[in-house]
């Protein structure tokens, strides 16, 4: 198994480097094609790679000629089974953050929750690998009150950080439901516009599974001035003849707490020479006209 998992990383490593050189010819194509739908003369430093392009089947095929990225091979096996979240802690937790793993394994359906011990971080990435783990998210605490969650794909990536802040759990939330459903729930994702925020919207939505559809469970990100509020709810539609058909009545199920994104890595979280797709900055706090999500 630990041949086949270098295997797989070097051939991952191998593709992602080959990315700036397609990436390359992929520009070149565009230029070569524009010019000869304009009319226009083939600019000097492109002839020579013309003649080649030309014959190839990718210089015809212009709707597939996209590059592709490392973040093709992220998830290109996402949609073929449904994913698997290993749900844990840092070492050492407190009642309160093993209450909010035990809620957050109820809140990603498929998931297990795993009591950390002494598993360093690069052992808990490789037994989940080999367990068939697709995904592990990992919370943290500062003096009992949860404020880190990481979550990060197997087997190459990415991993994204989080703050957490205004977490209450469901016994705190009112007019909360007793029990749990467990069914695969619908997701809403609001006000994710940039390409930052697709990143994001790709990396959580990946973590659930196609729901049914006449599933009455919905998960609710909410994006405003980047800061991710997440919102658990059941609903019901309403029957009686004063309202109407559309109207639903919304239960919240809890819990509730705000992301705020400060880091993507591509990579799992124990590999540190990982490159850094986004990172905030120091000066990005003093920029408050200026939205990443």
């Amino acid at each position: 198994m630990l041949r086949r998992e270098a295997r797989l990383r070097r051939e991952y490593l191998y593709r992602k480097s080959l990315e700036g050189r397609r990436a390359a010819d992929f520009d070149r194509r565009v230029a070569i094609r524009s010019a000869l739908a304009d009319g226009k003369r083939i600019p000097t430093e492109l002839r020579n790679a013309e003649a080649r392009l030309r014959h190839s089947d990718s210089f015809i095929d212009a709707q597939h000629d996209a590059p592709r990225t490392h973040v093709d091979d992220e998830y290109a096996s996402a949609t073929h089974a449904p994913p698997r979240v290993l749900v844990t802690t840092s070492r050492s937790p407190s009642s309160r953050l093993s209450q909010f793993a035990k809620e957050l394994r109820l809140l990603f359906p498929n998931a297990q929750r795993l009591n950390r011990g002494s598993l360093l971080l690069s052992e808990l990435v490789s037994c989940s690998c080999a367990n068939g783990f697709t995904d592990v998210i990992v919370a943290h605490e500062t003096r009992g009150q949860p404020d880190g969650l990481v979550v990060t794909h197997l087997p190459y990536g990415p991993t994204a950080f989080f703050n957490v802040s205004n977490c209450v759990m469901r016994h705190d939330v009112q007019q909360t439901l007793r029990n749990v459903s467990e069914a695969y729930p619908h997701l809403i994702f609001h006000n994710f516009n940039s390409a930052l925020a697709q990143r994001v919207t790709s990396v959580l939505k990946h973590l659930f599974p196609a729901p049914k559809q006449h599933s009455r469970r919905v998960i609710t990100f909410a994006n405003f001035d980047d800061t991710i509020s997440v919102r658990h709810h059941t609903f019901t539609t309403c029957t009686a003849a004063a309202h109407s058909k559309n109207d639903v009545q919304l239960t919240e199920a809890g819990p509730r707490f705000e992301l705020q994104l400060y880091q993507l890595r591509l990579g799992t979280m124990d590999n540190k020479q990982a490159d850094n797709e986004w990172v905030v900055r120091s000066h990005m706090s003093t920029a408050r006209k200026r939205s990443v999500l």
